[in-house]
């Protein structure tokens, strides 16, 4: 199955000259209904289906190369266009993703974390991407590893609401600050109770996490991002997520105590380092949930919890696991 993509089409009424004006913008954003330029994969040109596509759609010759402007198709005096013309690129709308922020704070106190969390859900956003976050800390989340701690002891439970939306979701980010150089009790508490569903199978018998893609950011004014993400990724993938390249992100000062993210509304926002690594893990996430979503998942092949109880061995090697 290939990848999803969104098919645009746009006539003109008549057959424009670039040099009939000093140059042509067709306004992208309206003519794709909201999505975003960067998508574009290939634009065709007239009835003779002329394209453009990948590496050369920035690198053709001076007149005929189109340039994308933010928001506009710009092709420069001289070109030719017959109509009608048309673009196609990948489409990620059908997606969902989930941001949990593990602040000790509650939502009526703003988050530091949540600040450098909005950069990613904004950049999906824009996407199409269907984002939600969740404040851990507003919820009444008990200690354990079973889906509903209300049925071993505790009076009320609020996670099974959050493992309806996390199931519900392609994409996983989990947000943490940093305390003493590891992330929060809170976020170890939501990783437990991820945790407590980790026997459930999808309907291919693999373990039901599978085909959803995680990351993680971390922010704090001290050391141990890494440390922090480092445990997050383990984690998620040692539950069946898979995990992108570069899916971690975050921000921290220098050593001792000192701002946070977003402190006097500018700390840490022109840092490049965090603003690139947030930037590339958000575009990482929603390239390997979409390629997941286009192959059904993970192949369902050697990994089915349900055929190993049968018996079925999977090519192992041992004949006794045969």
């Amino acid at each position: 199955m290939g990848a999803k993509r969104t098919d645009y089409r746009y006539v003109h009424s008549r057959e424009p000259r670039g040099d009939d004006f000093r140059r042509l913008e067709i306004p992208l954003r309206l003519a794709a209904g909201g999505a975003h330029y960067t998508n574009i994969e290939e634009i065709r040109i007239g009835a003779t289906g002329r394209r453009w596509s990948g590496v050369a759609l920035g690198a053709l010759g001076s007149l005929s190369k189109p340039l994308l402007n933010q928001r506009c198709l710009v092709l420069p005096r001289g070109a030719l266009i017959i109509p009608p013309w048309s673009f196609h690129m990948t489409a990620y709308d059908d997606l969902r993703a989930l941001f949990i922020n593990c602040s000790l704070k509650r939502s009526t106190e703003p988050s530091h974390t949540q600040r450098l969390m909005d950069l990613s859900i904004s950049i999906m956003a824009e996407q199409g991407i269907a984002t939600s976050t969740i404040r851990a800390a507003d919820l009444d989340i008990p200690p354990g590893v079973y889906p509903d701690m209300s049925e071993h002891g505790w009076d009320t439970d609020g996670w099974p609401e959050v493992q309806r939306q996390v199931m519900a979701a392609d994409i996983l980010v989990i947000g943490t600050p940093i305390w003493l150089g590891d992330k929060s009790s809170i976020c170890t508490r939501v990783i437990e109770r991820l945790y407590g569903s980790s026997d459930v199978l999808n309907p291919q018998g693999q373990y039901a996490y599978y085909g959803r893609v995680g990351g993680c950011i971390v922010t704090g004014n001290e050391d141990g991002i890494k440390h922090c993400a480092m445990n997050v990724l383990y984690s998620l993938q040692h539950l069946g997520y898979v995990i992108p390249p570069q899916a971690d992100a975050g921000w921290i000062g220098e050593a001792g105590p000192g701002p946070s993210y977003g402190d006097e509304g500018r700390v840490g926002l022109d840092n490049e380092f965090t603003q690139r690594n947030t930037t590339f893990m958000a575009w990482n996430l929603m390239h390997l949930a979409r390629m997941l979503k286009d192959a059904g998942g993970v192949p369902a092949r050697g990994n089915q919890r349900s055929a190993w109880d049968r018996g079925e061995r999977a090519s192992h090697p041992n004949r006794e696991y045969r």
